[in-house]
């Protein structure tokens, strides 16, 4: 369904076109040389990724591809901080993360990356607002200046007035925009969105896309999207393919898709409860 609406957006609405490739006048934010990572499952070694090279600039908007197993989540885990890998070097805003403990990279995680994931990970029995204070509770922040900044994160992602309902009084995309505004609070310079948009309507796909391309254009924010649907990889700027650990295809969108200008050629969520109806 959201193939078809996209379809039917497509042509009414105006593509990005990329005039030309990103420019790399800055260091990499994310670079990686020679990355490895193998599991060892009792007897059985998985090699997850094979040797993967990659460069990502400062304001790149990057959507990550592949089929189940081919790379594309632990790559993930491993740029999110979540994992080291076994082999080779990542550099992160030009540090040298490989072979940081635990704690190191949880410190790294808190001040420069912020996660966005497909199920939310909301507390349910906290407010909006208190979930979005979380990650500033982790790095010391006072309660004046954290109250303040989750107002100004809910505001951005479009919940002014919504700072106290809890997520069950909040609609599959309302959770979205929480978890994206708990994201932006500790001001990231990247932020990383694992399938975002997989439990979401069609419309609110797209609208949860427009937020992340209005950070990344007007904040410079490197957004990096795992997803596996080609109609929301289209929003993005660069498109990584993973294929057996390996990268197998890295290009620019050329048709690249505004979301601002594709939710109007939408119908509205009244019109399509009407026809089904």
């Amino acid at each position: 369904m959201k193939g078809e609406l996209a379809e039917m957006a497509y042509e009414s609405a105006q593509p990005v076109l990329e005039e030309e490739a990103t420019q790399k006048t800055s260091s990499p934010v994310i670079q990686v040389e020679n990355l490895h990572k193998t599991y060892d499952l009792g007897e059985v070694q998985v090699h997850a990724l094979r040797g993967v090279t990659l460069a990502i600039y400062p304001g790149e908007f990057v959507a990550i591809m592949g089929a189940s197993g081919s790379g594309k989540s632990t790559f993930m885990n491993l740029i999110g901080c979540l994992d080291r890998p076994t082999k080779g070097r990542y550099l992160l805003e030009g540090q040298d993360v490989s072979k940081h403990s635990k704690q190191e990279l949880a410190r790294i995680r808190n001040r420069s990356i912020g996660f966005v994931f497909q199920g939310f990970n909301l507390l349910s029995r906290t407010s909006a607002l208190e979930n979005v204070e979380l990650p500033m509770i982790y790095s010391g922040v006072s309660h004046v200046d954290r109250v303040r900044r989750s107002n100004e994160a809910l505001k951005a992602v479009g919940l002014e007035g919504r700072e106290g309902h809890h997520p069950s009084q909040l609609s599959g995309g309302q959770q979205q925009r929480v978890a994206i505004a708990r994201a932006l609070v500790n001001n990231p310079s990247i932020v990383v969105a694992d399938e975002p948009t997989g439990n979401l309507d069609s419309r609110t796909s797209v609208e949860i896309m427009e937020i992340f391309q209005r950070l990344n254009n007007e904040r410079g924010i490197t957004i990096l999207l795992v997803t596996h649907e080609h109609d929301i990889a289209q929003y993005a700027k660069r498109v990584v393919v993973f294929r057996d650990g390996k990268v197998r295809r890295d290009s620019l969108v050329e048709n690249r898709l505004e979301a601002a200008k594709v939710i109007t050629a939408l119908p509205a969520i009244e019109q399509d409860e009407d026809e089904e109806a």
